[in-house]
């Protein structure tokens, strides 16, 4: 790898890594904590790829982009963010960044896209310049760092004016109607309208044919389309093909298995082609344990705002919620949530709360090694590398995956062991069969909080 790479993040633990690793690479290297040096250097002609933070203490990166597109048409910017929603991606899709990465990101995979990016520098031509990113509300309970939530935002960025139908799958309560509305209004069509339809809207063909007229020009949104009757999809299918020019994108959202349904003859195959153009799947939470802290404080601000009563989790209670299977969802925990920041005056929400929100089958994981939710632990592992796998959508995942996997589990491993030995790092790291020194730097290199409770009898 050769070239020179403008680095800016406020962080100097991510400039001195970065640096390091660019410069073994042989690279050069120009390392800033600040946007207006950035924008100075790429002005001065300085450096062949960029890799920017976004949230700046002088500015913002996404926000400098169509300048440094302008200054400099074709070179590469990678975006890194610790902001991981679904606004981030979109906002780094529509300012045409050459890529984005959430933070904590894989250091070999940000190497192998910053050598993808020198080399297409190379041989590309000027870009021309990308309009500036729409300015975007980030309350969309769209939050997660997980792979699995990282793959679905950057598939969701890529399609927003693809002229494809989207199909969205997943469990109830897991946002799929939210991704449905950021598809929309985030599109080209978002200044037109947002028409949802049901099966009973689809009553007679002229129905069909207003809802056509009503939505003409935006998103036409087929809300579980999986439940639709017989007479619903004849009807479906004939107003699909009879579509006038300036017709609306048409967006489906089902909780079944629309494939399964076709092939046992419960759902028209003609239908399921014609609006399978782009499948987007969205994790069930169980599978993205990761994110339940991220989705409760978003949820906890929000709640703060509206209700102007401002709760916070303790450790023991976020170990909780990461420990529930959540058969509802984000729905589920965001009405949880609501319930204890309004039933209660104290600033802190305990363990205690929780447990009693949640009901008796609160501890519904059960302890790793064993059968849970009738199923082995491997079995479940494997299940979910498998959705890893397949949300790729037929090509490989990004490498160090290994590594990438095994700090997925160590972090949760390490928060409810020290939870369980009462934030007693000496206990834990006996639990773990671990060097307690190993410990420590565990908890320091993963940025996991210790909060010490009662002493184990």
């Amino acid at each position: 790898m050769d070239g020179t790479v403008l680095i800016a993040d406020d962080d100097r633990t991510i400039r001195t890594v970065l640096t390091q690793a660019f410069t073994r690479a042989g690279c050069k290297v120009h390392a800033t904590s600040s946007m207006q040096t950035l924008m100075i250097w790429v002005e001065e002609g300085k450096g062949d790829l960029v890799i920017s933070d976004v949230i700046m203490p002088d500015g913002n990166g996404l926000e400098a982009l169509p300048r440094i597109t302008k200054l400099r048409p074709g070179l590469p910017v990678i975006v890194i963010s610790a902001q991981n929603t679904i606004m981030t991606a979109i906002g780094a899709a529509e300012a045409e960044a050459f890529d984005y990465l959430p933070k904590p990101f894989d250091l070999p995979d940000l190497m192998k896209r910053a050598a993808k990016a020198l080399d297409l520098k190379r041989h590309r031509p000027a870009q021309p310049i990308p309009p500036t990113p729409r300015d975007g509300g980030d309350d969309l309970p769209l939050v997660g760092r997980t792979p699995a939530m990282q793959a679905l935002y950057r598939l969701v960025a890529r399609v927003l004016n693809a002229d494809l139908p989207v199909l969205i799958m997943g469990e109830s309560g897991t946002g799929k109607s939210l991704i449905a509305r950021a598809v929309h209004d985030y599109s080209d069509r978002r200044t037109h309208a947002f028409v949802t339809v049901q099966g009973a809207d689809l009553s007679s063909s002229d129905t069909a044919l207003a809802l056509l007229a009503r939505a003409r020009g935006g998103s036409l949104v087929l809300e579980e389309v999986a439940d639709f009757g017989p007479e619903a999809q004849g009807r479906l299918v004939r107003m699909l093909d009879a579509m006038p020019a300036g017709a609306p994108r048409i967006l489906a959202t089902s909780q079944s298995d629309l494939a399964q349904k076709t092939a046992s003859g419960q759902f028209r195959s003609d239908l399921f082609y014609r609006l399978g153009g782009v499948s987007l799947q969205v994790p069930a939470l169980r599978e993205r344990v990761e994110d339940i802290p991220l989705l409760a404080d978003h949820f906890l601000a929000r709640l703060g705002r509206d209700l102007g009563t401002q709760r916070h989790l303790t450790a023991e209670s976020t170990a909780l919620l990461r420990t529930h299977t959540w058969p509802g969802n984000v729905r589920q925990l965001e009405t949880l949530l609501k319930r204890l920041v309004i039933t209660s005056g104290e600033p802190n929400i305990s363990k205690a709360e929780v447990e009693a929100a949640l009901g008796p089958n609160s501890a519904e994981r059960g302890p790793t090694g064993g059968a849970f939710d009738g199923e082995p632990l491997a079995a479940s592992v494997q299940r979910h590398l498998q959705r890893y796998f397949d949300l790729h959508g037929g090509q490989l995942p990004p490498t160090g995956l290994y590594d990438r996997i095994l700090r997925e589990i160590e972090v949760p491993l390490i928060e409810i062991a020290l939870f369980e030995t009462g934030g007693n790092q000496a206990k834990c790291a006996d639990l773990l069969g671990i060097n307690r020194n190993t410990l420590r730097k565990k908890i320091t290199e993963l940025d996991i909080r210790v909060t010490r409770r009662r002493k184990l009898m």
